[in-house]
């Protein structure tokens, strides 16, 4: 009977649909001295990046219809599934030894939330993966993976408006699917992703039509393109239009290249200026890391600088900066490590006042804290931290908050607080964080 049945749904189902014919030969040419794309990034070398022509066809199912966007360490193409008969973006990682690191978990982590059976309403937050694949192209393998189709990242969609932030109508929305999407990996997944920031939440498709209309505007207008020998061209990304009637889809959290899978976890993760204190201090973390860097998304600017007089990133300043946010770290917590030991001293309580100078010596190198010892002294207004010459800012929360008045920035500065403790065990789960007052408040 069982045999009858598939035999029955191979008579109905639908064949493959035929590839489309494309003018993609057609389009307008760049010289070849005008850097574009994935050229400009800092360490670009072409033979890390496999050399996709619009107009293939992967893995003899997935045809290449257009460029959506590229990075360090991928291009992400639209393409027609010829077999399920749906627009897709696949992926195309490089090829390079670290990135396949990165696409093995990334792999990993959606083969193990692809196993769980799970209601949880989060996971529909979550970006979702229709299948893997590798290609052999010319210089090494490259993993693929195939997604449903994106709008635009949050922070495009920061950048749209003249002010360059989202209102708090949008941003509330936007939290609230965030933190349903964290509550599922941490409660259910167990899942810490390690690399929310506005690039990695995107909007969903609301409005269909919009699928069509990229192909069209590819088949009819090819965007421009730079042809580098007979194998390579790379070609200039197109964006979707925006939705019609308003019909914009909702913030998906995407990117899971960099997360791990279990509760604890040790060694370097996040971009620098988002990372964490228990990471920057080599402590063990957590899922309370995802929980750090909410203050992006709404300010349209970092919450850290952390930067020295010559625009690099320094540990020295970006710990200046923590201390002049939140005080000073609780004794318990900076006997958590030998790094914290070193950094602060016993005088290091959070009930310090700040007008009690507070210096430290300092030698930061690889983006790592050694060998700071803080002590006490009192009647100087802002410390200093000496050999590193770093002083204590005069910033504080209330202060790089422009954009609320009143009570509705008293409710936002309390919802930050909850999450930026030094103590990652004293910060807001994201379970908790959804029945926070101010992301519940009513906006008259």
């Amino acid at each position: 009977m069982a045999a009858i049945m598939r035999w029955g749904r191979r008579l109905v189902q639908r064949p493959p649909s035929p590839p489309k014919q494309l003018k993609s030969s057609h389009f307008h040419s760049i010289s070849a001295s005008q850097l574009i794309e994935e050229e400009t990034l800092l360490y670009y070398k072409a033979e890390n990046f496999y050399p996709v022509r619009i107009g293939e066809i992967f893995n003899s199912e997935y045809q290449v219809l257009g460029k959506l966007g590229y990075g360090a360490y991928s291009t992400v193409w639209f393409c027609r599934d010829l077999l399920h008969h749906r627009y897709v973006a696949v992926k195309v990682y490089t090829q390079t030894h670290s990135q396949l690191g990165v696409a093995n978990r990334e792999v990993e982590t959606y083969e193990h939330l692809s196993k769980l059976k799970s209601l949880h309403s989060g996971q529909a937050f979550t970006r979702g993966l229709y299948d893997t694949f590798k290609l052999n192209g010319p210089d090494g393998s490259h993993v693929c993976l195939v997604h449903p189709p994106l709008h635009m990242t949050i922070d495009a969609l920061q950048r749209q408006g003249l002010s360059k932030r989202l209102n708090e109508v949008i941003l509330r929305e936007i939290l609230y699917r965030l933190f349903q999407a964290l509550d599922f990996l941490h409660t259910v997944a167990n899942v810490v992703h390690t690399d929310v920031k506005a690039t990695n939440i995107m909007l969903s498709i609301g409005d269909e039509s919009m699928l069509n209309d990229f192909a069209k505007a590819e088949q009819d207008d090819p965007t421009p393109g730079k042809i580098i020998n007979a194998n390579r061209t790379i070609y200039c990304s197109r964006k979707f239009r925006f939705p019609k009637e308003a019909l914009w889809g909702v913030p998906v959290l995407c990117d899971f290249g960099e997360s791990r899978i279990g509760e604890t976890h040790h060694g370097i993760i996040q971009p620098e200026v988002y990372r964490a204190p228990e990471v920057l201090f080599e402590m063990g973390w957590s899922y309370s890391v995802d929980i750090w860097n909410i203050w992006d998304l709404f300010e349209n600017k970092h919450m850290f600088n952390a930067l020295n007089d010559d625009q690099q990133y320094s540990p020295s300043r970006h710990v200046a900066e923590m201390v002049a946010y939140f005080g000073l770290p609780p004794p318990q917590y900076v006997h958590r490590s030998k790094v914290t030991r070193e950094v602060f001293d016993d005088h290091g309580q959070s009930a310090l006042p700040l007008h009690q100078s507070v210096i430290l010596a300092c030698s930061a190198t690889d983006g790592k804290i050694h060998h700071m010892a803080l002590t006490n002294t009192v009647n100087i207004h802002l410390g200093k931290w000496n050999r590193a010459g770093v002083e204590i800012p005069p910033i504080s929360l209330e202060e790089s908050e422009e954009n609320l008045e009143g009570r509705n920035k008293d409710l936002f500065l309390q919802f930050m607080q909850s999450m930026l403790r030094w103590v990652p065990e004293e910060r807001k789960s994201a379970r908790e964080l959804l029945d926070d007052p101010w992301l519940n408040e009513r906006i008259e």
